[in-house]
């Protein structure tokens, strides 16, 4: 990689990550481009030679963060020596992104429906395919269990480790998200296993 593209690359994930915060506190709808590109020392103008849109923005927020997400949760089960492991593994690999990217799990819950159409099934796309890999290690662990309810413990799980992290930063006197995660990750193993 030249220092060009490396400089290019990393002006794009500084737009995302300042794009995902932003929108987290503002709303899509909130915030400008204007607004985005003096996030990130740049008119809102120059935006545009990274993205097409704001829209595009969101829709890289989300699409790459599904990407990721999917990505690892195929490398944890690949690794894991057993379906015990990987349960354990993709639990904390889950926890740790609510954890350090609150900001867009507030964003996808938000402003999902203003993603472009193509975007929006995308990002569907990817998630259904991360929901059937935790599936799949539910399922070898409580056998008998079909897979319309693994989802279903899966898709619960993850209200479970996606909203509780935001609530902790939002209320005084809590735990951090941090000292919360050992709890967090046996509530969630109990949750998908009962």
């Amino acid at each position: 990689m030249t220092l060009r593209s490396q400089a290019k690359a990393d002006r794009r994930a500084a737009i995302l990550d300042a794009a995902a915060t932003m929108f987290a506190r503002r709303g899509f709808n909130g915030s400008s481009i204007e607004d985005l590109g003096a996030a990130v020392g740049m008119s809102g103008p120059a935006l545009y030679r990274h993205f097409a849109s704001k829209q595009a923005v969101l829709g890289a927020v989300l699409v790459e963060t599904s990407e990721s997400l999917l990505r690892g949760g195929q490398a944890v089960v690949h690794d894991a020596p057993d379906a015990e492991t990987a349960l354990d593994r993709l639990i904390a690999f889950h926890v740790d992104f609510s954890i350090s990217r609150s900001d867009v799990i507030a964003v996808q819950d938000r402003d999902l429906d203003s993603l472009s159409d193509d975007d929006r099934r995308a990002v569907r796309t990817l998630q259904l395919d991360y929901v059937k890999i935790w599936g799949d290690v539910v399922r070898q662990l409580r056998s008998g269990l079909d897979e319309p309810e693994a989802r279903v413990r899966v898709q619960a799980a993850f209200g479970l480790m996606n909203s509780t992290p935001h609530s902790l930063k939002r209320r005084r006197g809590l735990p951090s998200a941090e000292s919360a995660r050992p709890l967090l990750e046996t509530m969630t193993r109990a949750a998908l296993l009962a």
